[in-house]
């Protein structure tokens, strides 16, 4: 059998691949393992051949397409401009009609229905804070360890959900910023410093309550109705806004891809937080903080390099906070976490997350920054403590307070 839904990769989109194998050294499976079938160009042939009719959606299949981290390191060094992350999400999709099973029924369950919704999310937070207060991770099963240990101290915080903060002054326009399905519960101070940041460029910034999560888990994992389903949501609850802004890389990439998934896609333009802010920086609006902080690790996760090309904005945050960015990885390899993919491949995913972590350690940076919450969780998890691990946005926002604070003092002193 051949594919047989509309999302499957096309003819265009697989002779796309001249099989130069350029995209190899850029692939952290198959560096991990040398097996083509591990790689991009291995898994474009496997889809070209089930498309002819060569091979059917097997086992096989779902092994090589379910191994893949789906990080576009391949698309961003690809010649042939080879739509990668779209074939392989069709890939999926094709893997998620025809070979249907209780593992990819309960993933559909939880990326579709309890995501989606912030009562089960919050139900769920609280738990995990239980879990924590009591220090009972170590009892975790090892697949789900890992990435608890990654999380931030939770509770004790307001939802920004349903409310808007408004610039000192008129403001110059409207923000629209996505809740996420766990940013707010799970990385609050991150959506607390977005806000703080651009009120004081003077935009009015609302999160709407009628949003969802934005559908980049469901749409990687093959859940192209749930994904349809949440980008209408969301796209009628932004639909008054001037601009759509996220503060977690993958939320971004996958929002400002609408246009495929809900006819029209966004009115407003999509912004990442560190893609505005740097602007904002760069304009005179928000102001380089005066001082040295210090060295500042930099992790770029995938879907902000890779996926959106974004590389200078977080470097030129860090350096107008008055950090120094230390590089620790040329070739930008995904640290493993992936959304679900530590649960999923949890031994590949400790292995590229202790090689991240390694990077991390040998840059002797006091603190590392990262602009999405699932690699945050990555590093966290395997630094263990040693270094301190933020938003690019998070670090500016306190520099910028601190600055005000320190100027206040010295006003009231006089």
């Amino acid at each position: 059998m051949a594919y047989v839904t509309s999302e499957a990769p096309t003819r265009r989109e697989l002779s796309a691949c001249v099989q130069c194998g350029l995209c190899l050294p850029h692939c952290p499976t198959f560096r991990l393992t040398g097996r083509e079938s591990a790689g991009p160009r291995g898994r474009l042939m496997a889809m070209s051949a089930v498309l002819d009719g060569v091979l059917t959606v097997d086992e096989a299949f779902d092994d090589a397409m379910s191994y893949c981290l789906q990080c576009r390191a391949c698309e961003a060094v690809c010649p042939g401009l080879v739509p990668f992350g779209r074939a392989m999400e069709g890939a999926r999709a094709e893997l998620d009609a025809q070979r249907p099973s209780t593992r990819r029924s309960v993933r559909k369950l939880i990326l579709g229905s309890v995501l989606p919704n912030r009562r089960l999310i919050g139900l769920a937070t609280f738990g995990a804070s239980v879990v924590q207060r009591l220090r009972l991770g170590r009892l975790l099963p090892g697949p789900i360890r890992s990435p608890f240990n990654g999380m931030r101290s939770l509770g004790g915080r307001q939802s920004w959900v349903g409310r808007e903060a408004l610039p000192a002054q008129d403001p110059i326009g409207t923000i629209g910023l996505l809740a996420g399905c766990v940013m707010d519960s799970w990385f609050g101070p991150v959506h607390d410093a977005t806000i703080g940041v651009l009120t004081a460029a003077g935009y009015r910034v609302t999160v709407p309550e009628q949003q969802t999560c934005c559908g980049a888990l469901a749409a990687h994992d093959g859940h192209t109705a749930v994904t349809r389903e949440l980008a209408e949501t969301n796209r009628n609850a932004f639909a008054d806004v001037d601009l759509v802004v996220s503060d977690a890389a993958g939320c971004t990439a996958h929002l400002k891809d609408y246009d495929h998934w809900v006819d029209g896609g966004f009115q407003a333009e999509v912004r990442d937080a560190t893609e505005l802010v740097a602007e904002l920086i760069d304009t005179g609006r928000l102001p380089i903080v005066p001082g040295e902080r210090g060295t500042v690790a930099v992790q770029d996760p995938c879907h902000l390099r890779h996926a959106q090309r974004i590389t200078t904005a977080p470097r030129s945050i860090l350096s107008a906070a008055g950090y120094t960015p230390l590089e620790i990885d040329p070739d930008a390899l995904c640290c493993g976490a992936a959304g679900i993919y530590s649960v999923l491949h949890p031994d590949t995913s400790q292995e590229l997350g202790a090689r991240k972590a390694s990077q991390v350690l040998g840059s002797g940076a006091p603190v590392v920054a990262s602009a999405n919450p699932g690699c945050e969780m990555q590093l966290r998890s395997h630094l263990d403590g040693k270094i301190a691990v933020a938003h690019p946005v998070e670090l500016y926002w306190r520099a910028l307070s601190e600055s005000r604070l320190d100027t206040s003092s010295r006003s009231g002193a006089l």
